[in-house]
Protein backbone atom coordinates (compact mmCIF):
# COMPACT_ATOMS: atom_id res chain seq x y z
CA UNK A 1 0.00 0.00 0.00
CA UNK A 2 1.35 3.37 -0.93
CA UNK A 3 2.53 6.03 1.54
CA UNK A 4 1.44 8.58 -0.64
CA UNK A 5 -1.51 10.38 -0.59
CA UNK A 6 -4.57 9.99 -3.00
CA UNK A 7 -6.57 12.73 -4.56
CA UNK A 8 -9.58 12.94 -6.84
CA UNK A 9 -9.66 15.45 -9.38
CA UNK A 10 -13.20 15.61 -11.77
CA UNK A 11 -13.28 17.58 -14.58
CA UNK A 12 -9.53 16.35 -15.28
CA UNK A 13 -9.18 16.35 -18.96
CA UNK A 14 -8.59 20.08 -19.85
CA UNK A 15 -8.39 23.80 -18.10
CA UNK A 16 -8.65 24.19 -14.25
CA UNK A 17 -8.79 20.35 -14.23
CA UNK A 18 -5.53 18.95 -16.27
CA UNK A 19 -3.60 22.00 -14.49
CA UNK A 20 -4.57 20.37 -11.17
CA UNK A 21 -3.45 16.77 -12.33
CA UNK A 22 -0.11 17.77 -13.11
CA UNK A 23 0.22 19.73 -9.97
CA UNK A 24 -0.73 17.62 -7.58
CA UNK A 25 1.61 14.89 -9.38
CA UNK A 26 4.47 17.55 -8.84
CA UNK A 27 3.32 17.61 -5.51
CA UNK A 28 3.91 14.02 -5.03
CA UNK A 29 0.11 12.66 -4.86
CA UNK A 30 -1.51 9.37 -6.42
CA UNK A 31 -4.21 10.97 -8.61
CA UNK A 32 -7.29 9.45 -10.02
CA UNK A 33 -8.51 11.67 -12.80
CA UNK A 34 -11.83 11.74 -14.48
CA UNK A 35 -13.91 13.21 -17.31
CA UNK A 36 -15.87 12.01 -20.06
CA UNK A 37 -12.83 11.19 -22.09
CA UNK A 38 -10.11 11.71 -19.63
CA UNK A 39 -8.12 9.00 -21.24
CA UNK A 40 -7.74 10.61 -24.79
CA UNK A 41 -6.56 14.07 -22.84
CA UNK A 42 -3.18 15.13 -22.86
CA UNK A 43 -1.78 14.63 -19.67
CA UNK A 44 1.61 13.94 -17.78
CA UNK A 45 2.92 10.50 -18.59
CA UNK A 46 3.13 9.16 -14.67
CA UNK A 47 2.05 5.40 -15.17
CA UNK A 48 3.02 4.52 -11.03
CA UNK A 49 1.05 7.33 -10.51
CA UNK A 50 -2.08 8.50 -12.17
CA UNK A 51 -5.25 6.62 -13.06
CA UNK A 52 -7.85 8.12 -15.57
CA UNK A 53 -11.39 6.92 -15.76
CA UNK A 54 -13.71 7.97 -18.40
CA UNK A 55 -17.49 8.91 -17.16
CA UNK A 56 -20.00 11.37 -16.64
CA UNK A 57 -19.95 12.72 -12.79
CA UNK A 58 -23.62 12.97 -13.49
CA UNK A 59 -23.92 9.43 -13.52
CA UNK A 60 -23.56 7.95 -9.80
CA UNK A 61 -21.75 4.73 -11.26
CA UNK A 62 -18.88 7.23 -12.10
CA UNK A 63 -18.40 8.19 -8.62
CA UNK A 64 -18.40 4.29 -7.39
CA UNK A 65 -16.38 3.23 -9.94
CA UNK A 66 -13.63 5.94 -9.44
CA UNK A 67 -13.25 5.67 -5.76
CA UNK A 68 -13.17 1.88 -5.86
CA UNK A 69 -10.29 2.75 -8.62
CA UNK A 70 -8.71 4.48 -6.30
CA UNK A 71 -8.61 2.17 -3.07
CA UNK A 72 -7.69 -0.98 -5.44
CA UNK A 73 -4.73 0.88 -6.81
CA UNK A 74 -3.76 3.50 -3.89
CA UNK A 75 -5.02 2.51 -1.35
CA UNK A 76 -6.99 5.38 0.59
CA UNK A 77 -8.65 8.47 -0.86
CA UNK A 78 -7.23 11.63 1.15
CA UNK A 79 -8.22 14.20 -1.15
CA UNK A 80 -10.86 15.13 -3.59
CA UNK A 81 -11.60 18.40 -6.21
CA UNK A 82 -15.21 18.76 -7.31
CA UNK A 83 -13.92 20.75 -10.37
CA UNK A 84 -16.04 19.17 -13.15
CA UNK A 85 -18.84 21.92 -13.97
CA UNK A 86 -20.96 23.30 -16.37
CA UNK A 87 -22.13 27.04 -16.88
CA UNK A 88 -24.15 28.78 -19.40
CA UNK A 89 -26.31 32.06 -19.56
CA UNK A 90 -29.23 32.93 -20.45
CA UNK A 91 -32.16 35.46 -19.58
CA UNK A 92 -34.63 33.70 -16.92
CA UNK A 93 -37.33 34.12 -18.44
CA UNK A 94 -35.41 31.94 -21.66
CA UNK A 95 -33.97 29.19 -19.50
CA UNK A 96 -35.96 26.24 -19.04
CA UNK A 97 -36.34 23.34 -16.50
CA UNK A 98 -34.44 21.35 -19.00
CA UNK A 99 -31.20 23.41 -18.72
CA UNK A 100 -31.93 23.18 -15.04
CA UNK A 101 -31.44 19.52 -14.75
CA UNK A 102 -28.29 19.63 -17.03
CA UNK A 103 -26.78 22.14 -14.63
CA UNK A 104 -28.19 20.22 -11.63
CA UNK A 105 -26.42 16.74 -13.07
CA UNK A 106 -23.34 17.51 -13.42
CA UNK A 107 -23.05 20.68 -10.49
CA UNK A 108 -24.77 18.75 -8.18
CA UNK A 109 -25.43 15.71 -8.48
CA UNK A 110 -21.75 15.26 -9.25
CA UNK A 111 -20.55 17.19 -6.43
CA UNK A 112 -22.91 14.90 -4.21
CA UNK A 113 -21.86 11.36 -5.60
CA UNK A 114 -17.94 12.08 -5.18
CA UNK A 115 -18.30 13.96 -1.91
CA UNK A 116 -20.24 10.90 -0.53
CA UNK A 117 -17.93 8.32 -2.10
CA UNK A 118 -14.58 10.57 -0.79
CA UNK A 119 -16.11 11.00 2.84
CA UNK A 120 -17.03 7.78 3.91
CA UNK A 121 -13.72 6.40 2.58
CA UNK A 122 -11.65 9.27 4.90
CA UNK A 123 -13.97 8.65 7.78
CA UNK A 124 -13.02 4.90 7.27
CA UNK A 125 -9.49 5.52 7.08
CA UNK A 126 -10.38 7.95 9.90
CA UNK A 127 -6.91 9.99 9.09
CA UNK A 128 -9.33 13.58 7.71
CA UNK A 129 -9.46 14.88 4.42
CA UNK A 130 -10.11 17.65 2.57
CA UNK A 131 -12.45 18.58 -0.19
CA UNK A 132 -12.34 21.51 -2.66
CA UNK A 133 -15.08 22.86 -4.81
CA UNK A 134 -14.84 24.62 -7.84
CA UNK A 135 -17.24 27.38 -7.48
CA UNK A 136 -17.54 31.13 -9.03
CA UNK A 137 -17.32 34.57 -7.81
CA UNK A 138 -20.89 35.68 -9.35
CA UNK A 139 -22.67 34.05 -6.87
CA UNK A 140 -21.63 36.93 -4.42
CA UNK A 141 -21.91 39.74 -6.84
CA UNK A 142 -23.95 39.25 -10.40
CA UNK A 143 -22.31 41.20 -13.38
CA UNK A 144 -25.00 43.15 -15.26
CA UNK A 145 -25.28 41.56 -18.78
CA UNK A 146 -24.23 38.45 -17.53
CA UNK A 147 -27.42 36.36 -16.92
CA UNK A 148 -26.18 33.11 -15.24
CA UNK A 149 -29.70 32.52 -12.76
CA UNK A 150 -30.26 29.15 -13.16
CA UNK A 151 -26.11 28.75 -13.06
CA UNK A 152 -25.92 30.24 -9.75
CA UNK A 153 -28.86 28.34 -8.39
CA UNK A 154 -26.10 25.11 -8.44
CA UNK A 155 -22.94 27.34 -7.73
CA UNK A 156 -24.44 29.29 -5.00
CA UNK A 157 -25.94 25.74 -3.42
CA UNK A 158 -22.46 24.19 -3.52
CA UNK A 159 -20.77 27.31 -1.96
CA UNK A 160 -23.54 26.62 1.18
CA UNK A 161 -23.06 23.00 1.09
CA UNK A 162 -19.39 23.77 1.40
CA UNK A 163 -20.19 25.85 4.57
CA UNK A 164 -22.71 22.62 6.13
CA UNK A 165 -20.42 19.91 5.42
CA UNK A 166 -17.29 21.70 7.07
CA UNK A 167 -19.58 21.93 10.28
CA UNK A 168 -20.54 18.53 10.10
CA UNK A 169 -17.32 16.51 9.33
CA UNK A 170 -15.07 19.19 11.55
CA UNK A 171 -14.93 16.61 14.13
CA UNK A 172 -13.62 13.81 12.09
CA UNK A 173 -10.73 16.47 10.59
CA UNK A 174 -12.49 16.17 7.29
CA UNK A 175 -12.17 20.12 5.43
CA UNK A 176 -14.69 20.68 2.82
CA UNK A 177 -13.51 24.27 1.29
CA UNK A 178 -14.19 25.87 -2.19
CA UNK A 179 -12.45 28.20 -4.61
CA UNK A 180 -14.48 31.23 -6.27
CA UNK A 181 -12.89 31.58 -9.58
CA UNK A 182 -13.92 34.64 -11.78
CA UNK A 183 -12.82 34.36 -15.33
CA UNK A 184 -9.95 32.39 -16.14
CA UNK A 185 -7.92 31.43 -18.79
CA UNK A 186 -9.42 28.08 -20.17
CA UNK A 187 -10.44 26.82 -23.17
CA UNK A 188 -14.35 27.47 -22.15
CA UNK A 189 -13.72 31.41 -23.06
CA UNK A 190 -11.27 30.53 -26.05
CA UNK A 191 -13.51 32.23 -28.68
CA UNK A 192 -14.93 35.30 -26.15
CA UNK A 193 -13.24 38.69 -26.78
CA UNK A 194 -10.63 39.16 -24.57
CA UNK A 195 -11.58 43.15 -23.94
CA UNK A 196 -15.18 41.96 -22.62
CA UNK A 197 -13.66 39.61 -20.53
CA UNK A 198 -10.97 42.13 -19.02
CA UNK A 199 -13.84 44.35 -18.37
CA UNK A 200 -15.73 41.34 -15.53
CA UNK A 201 -13.29 42.30 -12.65
CA UNK A 202 -11.93 45.65 -11.44
CA UNK A 203 -8.88 44.83 -12.29
CA UNK A 204 -9.04 44.33 -15.81
CA UNK A 205 -7.38 41.11 -16.28
CA UNK A 206 -8.00 37.14 -16.62
CA UNK A 207 -6.80 34.74 -13.88
CA UNK A 208 -4.26 32.27 -15.24
CA UNK A 209 -5.57 28.54 -14.61
CA UNK A 210 -2.51 28.31 -11.95
CA UNK A 211 -3.84 30.75 -9.82
CA UNK A 212 -6.52 28.64 -9.46
CA UNK A 213 -4.85 25.43 -8.78
CA UNK A 214 -2.74 27.07 -6.41
CA UNK A 215 -6.01 28.10 -4.67
CA UNK A 216 -6.76 24.63 -4.75
CA UNK A 217 -3.65 23.36 -3.34
CA UNK A 218 -3.51 25.81 -0.80
CA UNK A 219 -7.28 24.76 0.85
CA UNK A 220 -6.01 21.00 0.25
CA UNK A 221 -3.05 21.21 2.23
CA UNK A 222 -3.64 24.44 4.76
CA UNK A 223 -5.20 21.86 7.96
CA UNK A 224 -6.62 24.68 10.03
CA UNK A 225 -8.57 26.22 7.45
CA UNK A 226 -12.26 24.70 6.66
CA UNK A 227 -16.06 26.10 5.56
CA UNK A 228 -13.89 28.37 3.52
CA UNK A 229 -15.23 30.07 0.04
CA UNK A 230 -11.73 31.60 -1.37
CA UNK A 231 -12.35 34.28 -4.19
CA UNK A 232 -9.43 34.22 -6.66
CA UNK A 233 -11.30 36.79 -9.25
CA UNK A 234 -8.94 39.92 -9.33
CA UNK A 235 -11.62 41.64 -7.09
CA UNK A 236 -15.11 40.61 -9.04
CA UNK A 237 -16.73 39.82 -6.21
CA UNK A 238 -15.76 43.16 -4.36
CA UNK A 239 -18.73 44.81 -6.03
CA UNK A 240 -19.22 47.52 -8.23
CA UNK A 241 -16.24 48.96 -10.46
Amino acid sequence: MSTRKTILITGASQGIGAGLVRSFLERGYNVVGTSRRVTEATLPDAPEHLELVDGDVGDPATAERVARRAIERFGSIDALVNNAGIFFTKPFLEYTIDDLRLLTATNIEGFIHFTKHAIRQMIRQGSGGSVVTITTSLTDHPIAGVTASFAMITKGGLNAATKSLAMEFAKDNIRVNAVAPGIVDTPMHETDPKDFLKSLSPMGTITPVEEIVNGVVYLTESTNITGEVLHVDNGAHLGKW
